[in-house]
């Protein structure tokens, strides 16, 4: 058996307000023209998460929003507030204590860059995957049974798609 992992990095967040804590910041405008891109080619590649694990980030839980209000059946995401700057080791028990066949990762940078990189065998040929930029998605496949088995370096990348890359979403 397989299990699939759509990791996103949450979509560009505004800087409007210098007061704002930086787990408060919103998504900009164009931020959230991305989520709605990346929901949009989600469903169009028939990638339909069981779960959603999503940082508590204000921007994370925006980008999330966003991503489902375009996916025909989305999953009630679950906040994880452990996602919030989390780096790979701490993304890895998040995703292994995960439920579902298809499951939708929600995080940031450094951490979403160095987890995906590390979750992989080989990476995807995208010029863009090394610093992993705002909204960008990886789809990878693991011959897992359960979460609770997954292993760094295990994953096959499936594709790989930043928002610019992507047509408008209607």
């Amino acid at each position: 058996m397989t299990r699939t992992l759509i990791l996103i990095r949450h979509a560009k967040s505004a800087w409007d307000d210098p007061l704002l804590a930086d787990h408060d910041r919103p998504l900009n405008d164009r931020g959230r023209q991305a989520a709605a891109r990346i929901g949009a080619w989600m469903a169009v590649q028939g990638l339909a998460p069981d779960a959603a694990l999503v940082s508590s980030a204000v921007r994370a839980q925006q980008t999330w929003a966003g991503v489902a209000g375009r996916l025909p059946a989305p999953p009630v995401a679950a906040t994880v507030p452990g996602l919030y700057h989390a780096g790979p080791d701490v993304m890895m028990a998040v995703l292994q204590a995960a439920r579902g066949d298809c499951v939708a990762v929600v995080g940031h940078n450094p951490g979403i860059a160095g987890f995906a990189a590390g979750l992989l065998a080989r990476p995807p040929r995208h010029t863009r995957f090394a610093d992993y930029p705002t909204g960008a998605t990886l789809v990878a496949r693991f011959a897992v049974d359960d979460w609770a088995a997954l292993r760094f370096g295990t994953g096959e990348a499936v594709d790989f798609v930043v928002p610019r890359a992507l047509p408008e979403a209607d």
